[in-house]
């Protein structure tokens, strides 16, 4: 039992201090670049594919929502007559 509890500690101290750190690359001014340019495509849409997958889905929320709002205050203005 202890020989594996001393393996572990020996194999997690290895892992710690010999991992490298790797040099994350700076995409900021990249992406300033992107959204800064004038090429008539609107801010929400200069993400790509994604961006306008995510503003479909929002616009198709919106309507399904906003459609049963009405449904239900018309619903709600009508009740229906108990026979």
């Amino acid at each position: 039992m202890y020989r594996h509890i001393s393996a572990l500690q020996q194999v997690s101290r290895r892992t710690l201090s010999s991992s490298v750190r790797r040099e994350v690359e700076n995409k900021v001014p990249g992406k300033q670049k992107l959204f800064q340019e004038d090429n008539g495509i609107p801010i929400h849409l200069k993400g790509g594919a994604k961006d306008a997958l995510l503003y479909r889905a929002t616009i198709g929320l919106t309507i399904v929502g906003t459609g049963l709002v009405v449904y239900e205050l018309v619903k709600a203005a009508f009740p229906q007559k108990k026979a």
